[in-house]
């Protein structure tokens, strides 16, 4: 009897071995799902840019003074000219010549355009802007009337941050004059189709700020040394230039 009870006792115990060996095994891999790193969920992809579009249309209020090719740019807060300081050297080419390429690609311009080419009177032009830069808040546009010395037209340094999609501003237009060539209407310095003369010269013959411009006087006024007639005179307003925000 002692002998089988030690047997049994000895297979009961190793029974408990083995149960309790299975049971720390199930334990031990428990505890090992419960301290695996979960999968990190992806971060959402950043929202597309928001894009401004505007629409830029001009038009030509004149009898016989073509437009240069309407410049337009979209910028910080700042003034591209103002009445009764110094024209700048591109404000200058433009209003002189009617060559806008160094007046769109001024420092702080972050997005410009030009329409295509000459508008003609009566008619008018557009000109498309596009933007993501939520700091080109301030709008700006100038254009030559080419069968004159050095008048210019257009605005610049309006806050445009306010407008929605399809709001529309729209102003009608005096002449400036850049003040960097005397007016003297002469044989050879109007670079428009009533001469075909030179356009820019860097020297500054006249008051060398800007104003008002006092109008054309013509040969037919008693000028006559002018190439212009008074067909070239113009009124106030010269231009209407309406800009639409699209997107």
């Amino acid at each position: 009897m002692f002998t089988f009870s030690l047997k049994n006792k000895s297979v009961h115990s190793k029974s408990k071995t083995v149960i309790a060996a299975a049971l720390l095994l199930l334990l031990v891999g428990c505890n090992n799902d419960d301290d695996a790193m979960p999968t990190p969920t992806p971060p959402p992809p950043p929202p597309p840019p928001v894009e401004y579009s505007y629409s830029v249309t001009i038009t030509n209020l004149t009898y016989a003074q073509p437009l240069s090719p309407l410049a337009v740019m979209l910028h910080g807060d700042s003034k591209m000219w103002m009445v009764g300081s110094m024209a700048s050297a591109s404000l200058e080419i433009l209003a002189e010549g009617g060559d806008n390429t160094d007046f769109i690609a001024q420092e702080g311009v972050i997005a410009s355009g030009s329409s295509d080419g000459v508008v003609l009177p009566g008619s008018a032009a557009s000109v498309t802007l596009n933007t993501t830069d939520r700091s080109a808040t301030f709008f700006t546009a100038a254009t030559m009337l080419v069968n004159t010395n050095d008048a210019f037209s257009g605005l610049t340094g309006v806050d445009i941050s306010t407008m929605a999609i399809d709001d529309v501003k729209s102003w009608n237009l005096n002449v400036y004059d850049s003040g960097t060539e005397a007016n003297s209407e002469a044989m050879g310095t109007i670079p428009g189709p009533a001469d075909g003369g030179a356009g820019f010269d860097a020297t500054r013959d006249d008051v060398d700020f800007i104003g008002l411009h006092s109008g054309v006087v013509s040969q037919d006024d008693g000028l006559s040394s002018s190439v212009l007639t008074q067909a070239h005179r113009f009124d106030n307003p010269a231009i209407k230039l309406t800009i639409t925000r699209t997107k």
